[in-house]
């Protein structure tokens, strides 16, 4: 009977913590969506079953004993988890909903993510996404991101991962520096050209080949020195100065995609393939939780739909 009686006064352990947090009867009655006078009989009938007071009242404001205070303060994570619980039960029914924070980097984001997000919020109306683009990895959790989109070698262990699609290096020129200077037939033969290298500070720019067709963990691997006039963190401007004819560059697929496809670049050393200058996987990431919002969960689908094909030119 005792244990009845103390489970009866469960919500009333939860008025008292919205009344701490909302600091009068008024907004915290509000919040629960009851009367002032309900709120005050829930306290009062929690004081009468503690035997101490929880709560000191005066004419302007007011605040909890020492022992409503401890009770709230053990009582706060149990509440949250349960708020917390119900949020993603209630998230399993109707139609995807709610905001979407993402992060991606830069080029790939302009390029491939933002030509694709229209159609996903008409599909998906009651979802909104905020796309933050920054080519620094950024702690997801302590900065509120739902999702990263990350080109990398491999996600990391502590993070629950999705693979969007395979991507691939292209080492490409444009025709008018390829007439000017003709193309390298070996990759040894890059020392001789301008070459165009992704910013990386405190490395010595080289870049890294493998024979095309060589089988993964057999191939070997032929790294060269390289130099050149122009150096940039973001393949994007990279792609610019190869197009206006600059010298040489080893771009990410998403980002000579368009190019090579018009015919504005052209790929060089077809017989080899540049490795370890970019990611080999685009991924989605987010910081583990036992419940993952459908709103995330869709627009993960989506991605995996549409970049499914990779970025083959």
């Amino acid at each position: 009977m005792q244990d009845a009686r103390i489970q009866a006064l469960w919500a009333h352990v939860h008025a008292l913590g919205v009344l701490a947090r909302q600091g009068s009867y008024t907004a915290a009655a509000q919040r629960l969506g009851i009367s002032k006078a309900a709120m005050s009989q829930r306290i009062a009938e929690l004081e009468r079953a503690a035997g101490v007071p929880l709560v000191l009242r005066t004419t302007r404001s007011v605040r909890l004993t020492e022992a409503g205070q401890q009770l709230v303060d053990a009582t706060r994570e149990a509440y949250e988890q349960i708020e917390r619980s119900f949020a993603g039960v209630k998230d399993m029914a109707g139609a995807p909903r709610g905001l979407v924070r993402v992060t991606a980097p830069v080029a790939l984001g302009r390029q491939q993510i933002v030509p694709r997000l229209g159609e996903f919020l008409r599909r998906h109306p009651e979802v909104r996404v905020e796309l933050d683009l920054a080519d620094r990895l950024v702690p997801l959790a302590q900065e509120g991101f739902d999702l990263a989109i990350r080109h990398t070698a491999a996600a990391p262990e502590t993070h629950v991962a999705w693979v969007l699609c395979e991507t691939r290096s292209w080492l490409v020129a444009s025709r008018a520096y390829l007439r000017r200077r003709g193309a390298p037939q070996t990759p040894e033969a890059l020392a001789e050209h301008e070459c165009l290298t992704y910013l990386r500070p405190g490395e010595a720019p080289s870049w890294s080949f493998v024979a095309e067709g060589a089988r993964r963990g057999e191939a070997r691997r032929v790294t060269v020195p390289v130099r050149g006039p122009f150096s940039a963190n973001n393949s994007e401007v990279l792609r610019e100065a190869v197009l206006d004819g600059l010298g040489l560059a080893v771009l990410p697929d998403f980002s000579a995609q368009s190019a090579l496809r018009a015919g504005r670049l052209q790929a060089v050393l077809p017989g080899w393939r540049p490795v370890g200058a970019f990611g080999e996987r685009i991924y989605a990431i987010r910081p583990y939780s036992p419940v993952v919002p459908r709103a995330v969960q869709a627009l993960v689908a989506y991605l995996r739909e549409v970049l499914a094909a990779g970025f083959a030119p």
